[in-house]
């Protein structure tokens, strides 16, 4: 039987897959990822490793600092101190096109080269705190500027023609229209609940039976970092879950009993599985938006916002730790809210 906690699992592939990236790596990081694993999550880690993968690779093969080495397993950590904050400008002009490791091709955009550079500073600063290096160069680089992208959400029409097509399946076809009466009381149990929440897809599939309450319409999820919450739904939520669960429970094939939505093998959903799903439905009802799991997340936000006006219930609600991402996210709809204020103030009484 299958782990109950996808959560546990998740950390678990992730911290293996970093193993095995660090035997890319020169050995004086192992200690710089084993000083850095009480403040960071398993998948931030990952993420780090290949990162700097690249840019041990990019140091060693496309400059001169290292002619005298054959690989990486040679260098030590004080060579470091012979890279300069030009060579790291170098490098994010190198990740905007490269070749990775195994000679696939790959881009970078300034969100990319953002991600990349936060891995390179947090490597020099831990060396440098740590007095294993006598300068902090990442430090000066100045970060990429991003472009500000335009917030897609679905409006209140196209989500009620989301959810029609969803459980209709109306204009699918070929195997997707053979596949829809397997799955589309599922489907729609997932959808709504993303809508309905605007919780992260991995706080969707990581979902088991006993997380949800419902005499109190509650459920509790794992947020980013690992920490625990209740999120309320509605009885539109509710009655989607409950259709769910009755055809669910009558699967007598289930190999993961615990996990609230699973795939046709049986087992738990997985988070590209869900992506599929929702770009399947979505493509039909809005073929000029891109939506994602996340632009649905993006939706109830907006929505959220427009009924309450306060952007700290729904920062909370959405799991923000910092207020100025959900204010980035949904400044968009202050524009209604001033319009809908211009003539509260009276300059003259009548």
């Amino acid at each position: 039987m299958a782990t109950n906690n996808y959560f546990i699992d998740r950390s678990k592939d992730c911290t293996k897959r970093t193993r095995e990236v660090l035997k890319d790596l020169p050995d004086f990081m192992y200690d710089y990822f084993v000083g850095i694993e009480n403040n960071t999550s398993e998948l931030t880690r990952l993420n780090y490793a290949y990162d700097l993968r690249t840019f041990f690779n990019f140091l060693l093969n496309d400059t001169n600092l290292y002619r005298d080495k054959e690989s990486v397993y040679e260098l030590e950590v004080t060579d470091l101190n012979k890279v300069k904050s030009n060579h790291i400008e170098r490098f994010l002009s190198y990740v905007s096109s490269y070749e990775d490791a195994n000679g696939k091709s790959k881009v970078n955009t300034e969100r990319g080269k953002c991600r990349k550079l936060a891995s390179v500073r947090s490597m020099f600063k831990y060396f440098y705190r740590h007095n294993m290096i006598s300068e902090d160069v990442a430090s000066k680089v100045s970060t990429p500027k991003q472009h500000e992208k335009s917030i897609i959400r679905l409006e209140t029409d196209e989500v009620a023609k989301l959810l029609d097509t969803t459980e209709s399946g109306y204009g699918l076809n070929g195997h997707a229209k053979s596949y829809h009466e397997h799955t589309k009381v599922r489907d729609v149990a997932i959808i709504t609940l993303l809508l309905g929440t605007g919780m992260r897809i991995s706080e969707c599939v990581g979902l088991n039976i006993g997380d949800i309450d419902f005499e109190t319409n509650g459920l509790k999820i794992t947020r980013k970092g690992g920490n625990q919450t209740i999120l309320y739904f509605s009885d539109e939520v509710k009655v989607a879950l409950v259709d769910w669960l009755n055809e669910r429970n009558n699967n007598p094939f289930l190999t993961d009993e615990a996990a609230l939505f699973t795939s046709l093998q049986n087992r738990r959903i997985s988070p590209r599985a869900v992506q599929q799903l929702v770009k399947k439905y979505a493509q039909i009802t809005t073929p000029l938006k891109h939506i994602t799991p996340h632009k649905l997340r993006s939706t109830y936000g907006t929505s959220l916002y427009r009924e309450t006006g306060d952007i700290y219930i729904v920062a909370d609600v959405l799991g923000h730790k910092d207020v100025n991402t959900t204010k980035k996210h949904y400044a968009a709809i202050s524009e209604d809210m001033r319009r809908s204020v211009a003539g509260k103030v009276k300059l003259r009484e009548d």
